[in-house]
Order: C-alpha cells, then structure tokens, then sequence
C-alpha cells in the first residue's frame, strides 16, 4: 500500500477521512478514532483539546521526569513513565510511547522489554537518560506534525 504524501486530508476508499502521511511517529488508525470524536471536521475542536492538553501534559511530565532523573528516584521515573506511555498511546503516538514503555521499565530495574531485571541503579539511570533524549526528541516531531494538522504550527 503506497504511503500518502499530502498534506490534506482526503476521502478514503470507505468514506472515512484519510489523514496525512504522519510517517512512523503516529498510528493513523488511533489517530483517526480520536478525530471521529470530532463534532465538527472543519475545525476539529474536541480532539485539538485532547491533542494540546496532552502536549501541556507531557511538557510538565518531562520537568517531573528530568527532576526525578536528577534525584535518581527510579521509582518516580518508571511512574512517570507508566503515565506518559498510556497518554501517548492513546492519540497513537508510537516513537513516544515506547520511549515511555521503556523508561517504566528501567525505572522499575527491567530491561528494555521488561523482561529481565537489571539490579544496578547507575545502569538503569544511564539507559533513561538515554532514553529521555530519545523521547524528547520523538515527542517533539510528533508535536510539529499535530501542530501543522491542526493549522497551529510556528511560523
């Protein structure tokens, strides 16, 4: 299946609204379950509100969360990390999302996949901040793609 590369949005073969190529930074078919929630298409007022009440979410999670890497409190990070991942997914952002599911994880002395326990702390430590470079980095993509779908980009 070829990828769209508009940048408007255009009938799809089943009538509903096909969305612009987000790439692998969102999951299209979440994506569009929060924008069916939308009374009007035009201005798509209900989901901007969740999409940019997540954006203030995650910015204050991220001061929480650079906070608690400070104060090396795996506990408070694996949380934080829990909460970001279910808010992320919800909308489909993917990259996000399993940048969240992998800092819960470390946070809570796991691996990765959270399959094994990795008993040192400074470990679990480095692979977050790592991790949180990545996450910030991914979340930031995702927020210029929303902004530019919702008509409120930066100039």
């Amino acid at each position: 299946m070829a990828a769209r590369h508009n940048s408007q949005e255009d009938p799809s073969d089943a009538g509903s609204v096909g969305l612009p190529d987000f790439g692998d930074n969102i999951d299209p078919m979440t994506f569009e379950q929060i924008l069916e929630m939308d009374d009007d298409e035009d201005d798509r007022e209900f989901s901007k509100s969740i999409v940019f009440g997540f954006f203030e979410q995650a910015e204050n999670t991220f001061k929480s969360m650079d906070e608690s890497l400070a104060d090396e409190d795996l506990d408070t990070l694996s949380s934080l990390g829990h909460f970001l991942k279910g808010s992320s997914a919800t909308l489909g952002l993917t990259k996000v999302k399993d940048s969240c599911e992998k800092i819960q994880h470390y946070g809570a002395h796991k691996d990765d996949t959270g399959n094994t326990v990795v008993p040192d702390s400074t470990l679990c430590l480095e692979r977050i901040k790592a991790t949180m470079t990545a996450l910030k980095r991914d979340y930031g993509e995702a927020e210029l793609i929303l902004r530019r779908f919702y008509h409120d980009a930066p100039a």
